[in-house]
């Protein structure tokens, strides 16, 4: 009898332990099978939140929050004998990519890192995050038990909640009770502005190396502290699509290893084994490429990552089941299926190659630190203009890119602004980066004059070189410079002078955009000066913020503090001087020192506008210089009294209504009309307006080649790209004299995206022109390249006592092309008065 209630008690012992190793799948979690709806995001957090209580094998970290206040979390799946010293498994990894001075230990197990739905709606990744982080921690699933005994997976499973619930918030109310695969059906077409992007309608796949965004910044803070071996990107692309995975197509940049290359194409067999054992149709080396620096595929991979990006038929159109142009009915369930299958496939591709992983990413950076990839061992950066200069060391430092100030000696090499070979001197406050460190090859791809493009059929910009896009003079040589400092001088907010009659501000940086807007928030009174003048031997610009005391006296004694304080929160510098009369230029009381007036300011929204130019200006105003701006959209404008507003911004895009006499009106009484990119070509030819399209140059060959027109139907992408212009750097001449050009040294950068460019005002002010020569790196076709020569790209016409201002390229691109801020800046704050 004993014998029999110890044999119960063993069984009912075993049953419970079962039991209690048995994880809740997603589905029974939730309460739905995955791919019968689409899961809020609450839930998503719910369910990674349930596995960390219910496994042991998982630490889940929030590494941060959204805009919207929406957790960002992060799953780090392990066996059970790695589990518990994954923070010795990450800090060794950062041993063997030379990040930190240790011996590294041996028997580093291979770190994949996969990332979900960096587009909103692109939303099935999370939905296959949760089938892959299910199938990692089930002990019963023997096969990937065995794939974690020498790897470590870690898993977003959201990069982008707030543009993920705006897709899901459109679809679930709206969705019928039976999926209508209808393609034409209302559940198939998202309202403007889509689920693709975050909060301020950024996409964040474009965000990586930049990290303008809150979501990037803080995820890219985690990412830097492991540096996996392989990144996974999670995409969706359009419903006619089949699958795409690696390898990934041309052009690759010249510096990604072959190594990189190689297990790419390991990783893509192994997922073509499942696909073809599936029936599953899918394609690789097209399309796909890898150059641009700041995707989630290419920023690894200049990190010593294999990244690749995987993208799935369907996106935001998709649905839980669309018909597509073949007459196949695709499921949210099938594609969910994909991203599950190829998650699952490249951990356990790693697995069986984490060693030769392991070792070639050590490898990887031990080559960046003594044989730095390229001619240029060192960048200097000249320390002209220090708030510039601090900027670009937060991205630095945000990328884990060393550098310093100052040299014992100068050196030879490329200027950027001359395009030459020439002599330079370092000083005190002169950025030095030197090539010799572990993150020498994305520091190169940054920093590259000229990026070398082996197939002009690009996905995006051919161009992004870090001194054109901060307009920072800077020169980059072959020779091994160290910095003497790893500081900048110390910053004094105001210098001591009794009883200044003013203080001043030098106009050349977004920080004296920020302090501006800071002092007109707080009604103090600002003016600026017209042209450059000399003071107490300090030289300032034209545009030059003059705070006078007597004109703030309200303040009493408690306004130098203020002044203190808001120039130290801005990051700038101010000059106190003592007397209103000049050494050179214009006196502070001259009437070329003119009232900058508090300006209200709108920017017009909708479906008409581009919602990525839309979300440039909207951050720029809310979160970077901090300045209140009102949004309306384009087809309210009718019942808006406009007199309200002295600053109409048009974002890129299509408005029927630009150049209406209600508007012009309102420009005459005073208003300010700021148009940008396609805004600009609305504009253009327009009753009112004086700009005008630029007319093509005539073709001059008496004789043309009757063959010109036979083309061959294969090389039809190659022949389209003529006209194409996929990201490339001008040199603008600007006419720093205008309002519009304050702060520039009679040339600016731009990124040209496309190939408009208009004719010279005739009545109005030509403030950035292009002229002959001025293309510097970047793929432009050859019909483009012919076109963007002796033409307008920005400038301003008075209309009546308004004005418009003309922006036809995009100064606020990606919030990364730095050195654009002002000049928008000037558009809004400087001209009209």
């Amino acid at each position: 009898m004993n014998k029999f209630l110890l044999l119960i008690c063993l069984l009912l012992s075993g049953s419970l332990t079962l039991q209690a190793q048995k994880i809740q799948s997603p589905s029974e979690f939730l309460g739905y099978k995955l791919g019968e709806r689409f899961t809020p995001h609450h839930r998503v957090v719910e369910y990674y939140k349930y596995l960390a209580t219910a496994s042991t094998n998982i630490k889940l970290e929030e590494y941060g929050k959204t805009n919207e206040g929406r957790p960002l979390l992060l799953a780090i799946v392990a066996s059970p004998s790695n589990i518990g010293k994954v923070e010795d498994i990450r800090k060794n990894n950062l041993r063997l990519a030379g990040i930190t001075a240790e011996t590294p230990l041996a028997n580093q197990p291979a770190i994949v890192w996969l990332s979900y739905n960096v587009h909103g709606n692109e939303s099935v990744s999370t939905e296959a995050s949760l089938q892959t982080i299910y199938d990692l921690l089930d002990p019963a699933n023997q096969r990937t038990q065995q794939w974690l005994q020498n790897t470590v997976v870690i898993i977003d499973p959201c990069l982008n909640p707030d543009g993920r619930e705006r897709y899901v918030n459109f679809y679930n109310p709206i969705r019928n009770l039976t999926p209508d695969a209808s393609p034409f059906s209302r559940e198939h077409f998202e309202p403007w502005p889509g689920g693709r992007a975050n909060h301020y309608y950024f996409d964040l796949n474009r965000d990586w190396a930049w990290q303008s965004q809150i979501e990037t910044q803080q995820r890219m803070q985690v990412y830097n502290k492991w540096l996996p071996q392989v990144h996974v990107d999670f995409h969706e692309q359009g419903v006619n699509e089949p699958y795409y995975f690696a390898p990934a197509a041309e052009p690759y940049h010249q510096d990604i290893s072959k190594w990189q290359r190689e297990f790419q194409t390991i990783i893509g067999k192994n997922n073509a084994r499942y696909f073809d054992k599936n029936g599953w149709m899918y394609f690789t080396r097209e399309r796909f490429d890898l150059l641009y620096p700041s995707y989630g595929d290419t920023y690894p991979i200049y990190n010593g990552s294999v990244g690749m990006t995987y993208e799935q038929g369907g996106s935001g159109r998709a649905g839980l089941a669309i018909v597509n142009a073949e007459g196949d009915t695709l499921t949210l369930k099938d594609r969910i299926d994909h991203h599950h299958t190829t998650g699952l496939s490249t951990i356990e591709a790693v697995s069986q190659n984490a060693a030769k992983a392991v070792s070639e990413f050590q490898t990887y950076f031990t080559t960046s630190k003594t044989n730095p990839p390229g001619e240029y061992k060192t960048y200097v950066i000249k320390g002209d203009n220090l708030e510039k200069i601090k900027t670009l060391a937060t991205m630095l430092q945000r990328n884990g890119i060393e550098f310093g100030y100052g040299s014992s000696k100068g050196g030879n090499g490329f200027n950027y602004f001359t395009g030459k070979k020439e002599p330079f001197k370092v000083e005190r406050n002169d950025m030095v980066i030197n090539a010799y460190q572990p993150k020498s090859v994305l520091l190169k791809v940054l920093f590259e004059p000229q990026t070398f493009v082996s197939d002009s059929a690009t996905y995006d910009i051919t161009a992004w070189s870090l001194p054109y896009a901060f307009g920072l003079q800077s020169f980059a040589t072959s020779e091994n410079l160290k910095p003497l400092s790893t500081g900048l001088e110390p910053l004094v907010a105001v210098n001591e002078v009794s009883d200044p009659v003013a203080y001043v501000a030098n106009w050349n940086s977004l920080s004296d955009v920020k302090f501006l807007a800071q002092l007109l928030k707080h009604n103090i009174k600002v003016r600026f000066s017209e042209i450059p003048f000399e003071t107490n031997g300090k030289r300032f610009n034209a545009g030059s913020l003059i705070i006078a005391r007597t004109s703030n006296d309200s303040y009493g004694s408690g306004f130098e503090q203020l002044l203190k304080n808001l120039a130290t929160s801005s990051g700038i510098s101010l000059q106190a001087i003592p007397s209103a009369f000049v050494d050179k230029g214009a006196d502070l009381g001259s009437d070329k020192v003119r009232l900058i007036r508090k300006p209200k300011i709108m920017a017009v929204t909708g479906q008409s506008t581009s919602s990525l130019s839309f979300g440039e200006v909207w951050h720029f105003f809310e979160q970077q210089i901090k300045y209140p701006l009102s949004i309306v959209r384009a087809e309210d404008l009718g019942r808006v009294n406009l007199n309200e507003f002295d600053v109409i911004i048009l974002p890129d895009g299509n408005y029927a209504d630009a150049g209406s006499d209600r508007i012009q009106e309102w420009i005459r009484g005073g208003g300010k009309l700021i148009a940008m990119e396609g805004a600009v070509a609305q504009l253009a030819g327009k009753k009112g307006f004086d700009l005008k399209n630029k007319e093509e140059a005539k073709k001059t060959e008496k004789d043309p080649n009757p063959y010109d027109d036979l083309k061959v139907y294969e090389n039809r992408e190659r022949e389209s790209v003529g006209s194409n212009i996929p990201g490339a750097i001008y040199k603008v001449n600007m006419d720093s004299t205008h309002p519009l050009g304050f702060g520039f040294p009679g040339f600016y950068y731009t990124l040209k995206l496309d190939d408009k460019v208009y004719q010279y005002l005739s009545s109005g002010w030509n403030v950035g022109v292009l002229k002959k020569d001025n293309y510097v790196t970047g793929f432009v076709g050859a019909q483009a390249k012919k076109k963007l020569v002796d033409g307008l790209l920005f400038g301003v016409q008075e209309m009546g006592s308004g004005s418009i201002v003309y922006l036809a390229d995009d100064p606020l691109f990606r919030s990364f092309w730095e050195n654009g801020k002002l000049l928008f800046s000037n558009a809004v704050f400087m001209v009209g008065h």
